[in-house]
């Protein structure tokens, strides 16, 4: 058994992941075999991996089912096995990122700036360490550096591009998957930059390639803004006289785009997303890094 208020969350999550099954979600998880409709259905299997992440904090397969079978076998009388959970689960990865994109583009905040983004990333680790060499997920998942903890490890980045928000996190209008090893901004440029129309994005020194960004402001009206990078073989008395403005600048920018490392850490608080060592296949780390975000939005949403 589980408190009213809970139930009442659990009955909440199902019909709304049995709205988005219908009407879009069921086309990334279509069978065609005689296992076409298992009693146990698609849809409780997300609302019993969404409910107890979301509100019980249980993140790896086995302590979910585990609670499921314990606690909600009145609600999902056909569970299955742990083995089978787990394969089902498994198959999901296409069908919970639709979901996730579904979230973040059906339940935009009214308060969003939606000419102000901000942009950056965070990384998932299923290996830490500058001598060591994952062995998981090796198709996708590659050696990296992250700056911000000064680490080597081995894994994927999850890319975040969010609408502003004054005094509050801001809401992520676009989020991106690359290996570890690939650089930011390239990501963005292949990924996300064509799609974007007249807006100002406060990023990392990273981001900044002034001939880029000045192609993209005019076409697309875009305004790359990021901390002021030192210049290669600049004169030393024109760095001395421009710093105090570049030193203003960089901060002004910086305290813009801080809130989307605070996305990131409420993020991981809420689910450990960063925690990847337990992943044992490439499906079941892309199931751990976009069921984590889903598990978050679902918990902010509902």
């Amino acid at each position: 058994m589980i408190p009213k208020e809970k139930e009442l969350k659990l009955i909440k999550i199902y019909m709304y992941i049995c709205d988005v099954y219908e009407s879009s979600l069921k086309f990334y998880c279509q069978r065609f075999s005689n296992n076409a409709n298992p009693t146990f259905t698609d849809q409780e299997l997300l609302t019993a991996y969404l409910f107890c992440g979301a509100y019980q904090r249980y993140f790896s397969i086995k302590e979910i089912h585990t609670f499921t079978k314990e606690y909600l076998l009145s609600w999902f009388p056909t569970l299955p096995s742990y083995q089978t959970f787990n394969y089902r689960l498994n198959l999901m990865s296409e069908a919970i990122n639709y979901l996730v994109k579904h979230l973040i583009t059906s339940f935009k905040p009214a308060d969003c700036d939606t000419m102000t983004s901000i942009i950056d990333s965070m990384p998932i680790i299923t290996c830490g360490g500058k001598n060591k060499t994952g062995k998981v997920a090796t198709e996708i998942a590659t050696k990296g550096y992250c700056y911000t903890k000064n680490m080597y490890y081995f894994g994927l980045k999850l890319h975040a591009l969010a609408f502003r928000r004054q005094g509050t996190l801001p809401f992520p209008e676009m989020l991106m998957l690359s290996s570890a090893a690939e650089n930011d901004l390239t990501v963005l440029k292949t990924e996300a930059a064509d799609s974007l129309m007249n807006r100002n994005i406060f990023a990392d020194k990273i981001y900044s390639d002034f001939p880029f960004w000045t192609e993209k402001q005019k076409n697309q009206g875009i305004c790359m803004l990021t901390p002021v990078k030192a210049i290669k073989g600049e004169e030393p008395i024109i760095t001395q006289r421009e710093k105090a403005y570049r030193d203003l600048y960089s901060t002004a920018v910086s305290k813009i785009r801080q809130p989307i490392e605070s996305l990131f850490n409420w993020i991981n608080e809420k689910t450990n997303i960063q925690r990847a060592m337990k992943v044992r296949s490439t499906s079941g780390l892309l199931i751990h890094t976009m069921g984590k975000v889903a598990i978050a939005f679902i918990y902010l949403i509902f």
